[in-house]
């Protein structure tokens, strides 16, 4: 899996690039992640990548030509899917992230002040992504995020394979709740279940405490998981309404 990111200020990454899975990811070769200066596809002396919008108002907009060039030089190099990364963009999710694996070969544009020429946008990227319902100081933090999410379905990033496939949203639910040492702590105790060494039982309590855990925090998800006949008739149990 190949990650390419066009961004003012690749030193932002160097910190997250070089900790944890995704350093030993880098390392082992299963992930590539080259970081690329726009200001080097700027011509002028000052490497300028940014001017006042047409039309007057607030901020810097990013010049089309150095982004042009900077995707054309990638593009040459390969077909990969160019992502700009927007608070306008599909809002981020399991399933998106899942898209974005299957691509392979991502670039990712990190916008700064306000946004990127707009002939960039509808012209030269494939898609554009959001992190969220709020606004943040640039696409390098929605580059990272996007990263990871995606790192961590490439096979041998994460060491167990099992762990990617019921973690929170693989299934379209959140995840089951997680108890460790000590059995006791401060009279909070562990559910005896998970101390039963009945394999087949913890796996159906624990598939009810997920469609719990759902219901009561993330409800939204329920309309688009895969459900079992049992597990509706466990949710109706619980109140839930098909039709809410």
């Amino acid at each position: 899996m190949r990650f390419d990111v066009i961004t003012i200020f690749p030193e932002y990454f160097e910190s997250p690039l070089r900790v944890g899975a995704l350093k030993k990811a880098r390392e082992r070769g299963l992930i590539e992640i080259n970081l690329i200066n726009l200001r080097d596809f700027a011509l002028d002396k000052h490497r300028m990548v940014d001017d006042r919008p047409f039309g007057g108002g607030e901020g810097m907009v990013f010049k089309p030509e150095p982004l042009y060039r900077a995707i054309s030089s990638l593009r040459q190099q390969g077909a990969p899917y160019v992502v700009y990364l927007s608070p306008q963009g599909r809002l981020l999710n399991q399933e998106i992230v899942r898209e974005l694996y299957e691509k392979g070969h991502l670039v990712l544009i990190c916008g700064r002040y306000e946004g990127i020429d707009e002939r960039i946008r509808e012209h030269f990227i494939d898609d554009e992504i959001s992190i969220g319902d709020y606004v943040v100081f640039g696409g390098e933090v929605a580059a990272l995020v996007v990263i990871e999410a995606v790192a961590r379905l490439v096979p041998g990033v994460v060491g167990k394979r099992d762990s990617v496939e019921k973690e929170s949203f693989s299934q379209g639910l959140l995840k089951y709740p997680q108890y460790t040492r000590p059995r006791d702590f401060m009279g909070y105790k562990v559910p005896e279940i998970l101390l039963s060494g009945d394999h087949a039982a913890i796996a159906k309590w624990r598939r009810k405490k997920s469609l719990e855990v759902t219901l009561k925090r993330r409800p939204d998800l329920l309309k688009k998981a895969r459900l079992s006949e049992e597990d509706l008739e466990f949710l109706r149990q619980l109140g839930w309404r098909e039709d809410e």
